[in-house]
């Protein structure tokens, strides 16, 4: 019988027998690719192997298990919305494609039964780069709904990509929200040896049923080690690496809390917002599409400012203390003068432009250098440590929400711990 992608196989090989599953390598079909128990991948070269058929692709049931309740347990939701955390690999492409289904989740991880009486269902099965605005409406109302159910705290499974910015979003929409909402991603996918999502998800159901945090917040582990995960505060938040586990960093900021794996020790890092009846959820899920986010760089041209005509707002992501190019110290530098006559141009037109800073730590200042004045003069609005990627979803927010004149006042007001006024030695 013949053998295709997905089929458990054995292969012999000088007297070494391998087992696992086929996988498709269309980029070199004299090597043959199989997924090993342990989760890694290993190429054979196929004229030199002799292949067994085990088993046949297996079908994928997604039996709707009843859930569990355990009497004294409390009640955390997941919503899913795809990601590496919810994905494995797909046997007809090669690639990782995000494909488990809420039950699989819990399947995978029935360790998290023992924390919690677990409500799971999906939102949708996507990876992050593809979320928009909507997203973050359709993630808000569903925690909504679990608040209104009583839900001791929600975990949102969510591709490591843009968590940052749905985090954000979510910080800015679920105002006063009175319960624990963890958004949580894995850099390795579930099915893969070297996957941290079980402790990553461990971590954020341990933190939520043992302490009386409440709001949004993100957890990811702190090391490439597995021996602590953190919580990160939701608008101060970086992905700052492609691949690594520790991918996710604080910026200007320290992490909420520690959760040791192996004890489960939990110990807090800095202030936060505590639970409380007191506390009323209020949904402002509204965004405006014309909002937009231009990185300064050289050679820049008028017409790059000049877009954003008839925008409401517009991030610059500029140089350091917060410059751009508009300024001619010498004849090849005169093109810079058209890119300040533009910009001032955007900015009288009633577009609002706010300056972040292309360096990851540190902040902004206009009154430093004579190009910050300048910017100033011209109504920029300098947004102190404020991340661009926050910058970017408070303006989309605060457009959508309010009037022009209340969003300009409330850009570089504090309103999600989305600026720090001082930083200490350990946060610069």
């Amino acid at each position: 019988m013949s053998t295709s992608p997905g089929d458990r196989v054995r292969i012999s090989r000088q007297g070494d027998i391998i087992e696992g599953i086929l996988l498709p390598n269309p980029e070199d079909e004299a090597y043959l690719v199989v997924k090993l128990d342990n989760g890694y991948n290993i190429g054979i070269e196929a004229a030199k192997v002799e292949v067994k058929l085990l088993t046949k692709t297996p079908e994928r049931p997604h039996p709707e298990e009843a859930a569990r309740q355990t009497k004294g347990l409390p009640s955390i939701a997941i919503l899913h919305t795809g990601g590496t955390i919810a994905s494995q690999v797909d046997y007809e492409t090669g690639g990782v494609t995000p494909r488990f289904t809420p039950q699989d989740i819990l399947n995978k991880f029935p360790e998290l039964r023992e924390l919690a009486n677990i409500d799971s269902w999906l939102i949708s099965a996507m990876w992050s780069e593809d979320m928009r605005f909507e997203h973050y409406k359709i993630m808000a109302r569903e925690v909504k709904r679990c608040v209104d159910k009583g839900y001791s705290g929600v975990v949102i499974t969510h591709g490591t990509d843009t968590m940052a910015y749905s985090a954000a979003a979510l910080s800015f929409i679920l105002e006063d929200v009175p319960i624990p909402v963890i958004l949580v991603g894995a850099q390795r996918s579930s099915d893969r040896g070297s996957t941290d999502a079980a402790m990553n998800l461990i971590c954020a159901f341990e933190f939520i049923t043992k302490t009386d945090f409440c709001g949004v917040a993100i957890c990811m582990h702190q090391s490439m080690a597995d021996d602590t995960c953190i919580i990160l505060p939701p608008c101060k938040t970086r992905k700052m690496h492609s691949s690594r586990r520790d991918a996710f960093k604080p910026i200007n900021q320290k992490p909420i809390a520690r959760i040791h794996y192996g004890s489960r020790k939990i110990e807090f890092l800095s202030d936060y917002a505590k639970r409380g009846s007191a506390r009323k959820l209020m949904l402002k899920d509204k965004f405006e599409e014309k909002v937009g986010l231009l990185k300064a760089h050289p050679n820049m041209s008028p017409q790059e400012f000049g877009f954003y005509k008839g925008y409401k707002a517009l991030v610059i992501e500029a140089y350091a203390l917060g410059h751009v190019p508009i300024d001619a110290p010498n004849d090849a530098a005169l093109p810079n003068l058209e890119n300040a006559k533009a910009l001032a141009e955007l900015i009288a037109s009633g577009c609002a432009v706010v300056i972040t800073s292309q360096c990851i730590y540190g902040r902004v200042h206009s009154h430093v250098y004579s190009k910050g004045i300048e910017l100033k003069k011209m109504g920029a609005i300098y947004a102190d440590d404020l991340l661009t990627e926050t910058a970017f979803i408070k303006l989309a927010w605060l457009f959508g929400n309010y009037g022009r004149e209340d969003a300009i006042k409330l850009i570089t007001q504090n309103l999600r711990g989305e600026f720090n006024p001082r930083l200490l030695p350990e946060e610069f």
